[in-house]
């Protein structure tokens, strides 16, 4: 109600008590959470194994949860993309790949071997 609400300050005493209340059922709950978190992971990994499978290992995070949302599992992308991440697979990449440095290792000693003069 809106009376209720705009007596509700953050410095009154109801509003310290409603955080209070909260806090203490966030962490009564956390656990519960935390528990379906990983039971649900442990039934979408080998969803997710074998969707990719099915595509030769073709298939990204975005097509996957397309497939599961087909088989009629409603899960979001981020999910899919942190537990094919977990699972260490990947769906094909177009184009070519970004290189960054590559470290060569007698480079190392070829720079640390320099002298620092400059030559004339």
């Amino acid at each position: 109600m809106l009376i209720g609400y705009l007596y509700l300050r953050r410095d009154s005493y109801l509003y310290r008590i409603r955080n209070e209340v909260s806090d203490w059922r966030y962490e009564r709950n956390k656990k519960k959470f935390e528990v379906y978190v990983n039971v649900r992971d442990e039934q979408l990994m080998p969803l997710i194994e074998e969707i990719h499978a099915e595509s030769a290992g073709t298939y990204g995070a975005r097509r996957i949860t397309r497939a599961l949302r087909r088989k009629g599992v409603d899960v979001a992308r981020c999910t899919v993309e942190r537990l094919m991440a977990e699972l260490d697979i990947e769906g094909v990449i177009r184009g070519r790949r970004r290189r960054t440095t590559i470290s060569e290792p007698s480079a190392v000693e070829r720079i640390i071997s320099r002298e620092g003069t400059a030559a004339r």
